[in-house]
């Protein structure tokens, strides 16, 4: 069975280090970027991660 387009798998990069993760999103409920304070083990703390593309 073929992966949704409506889920796609997103890159989240860091905006201080550029360490990335990568995830899911659903389009129909969050069209824009995506943007999350997630852990950052380069600073060791919690930053703000942003969806490239």
């Amino acid at each position: 069975m073929a992966r949704s387009e409506l889920r796609p798998i997103v890159r989240l990069r860091s905006a201080a280090t550029g360490y990335t993760y990568a995830t899911r999103k659903n389009r129909r409920n969050t069209p824009d970027r995506l943007v999350l304070r997630k852990y950052d083990p380069v600073l060791r703390g919690h930053t703000e991660f942003r969806e490239q593309r």
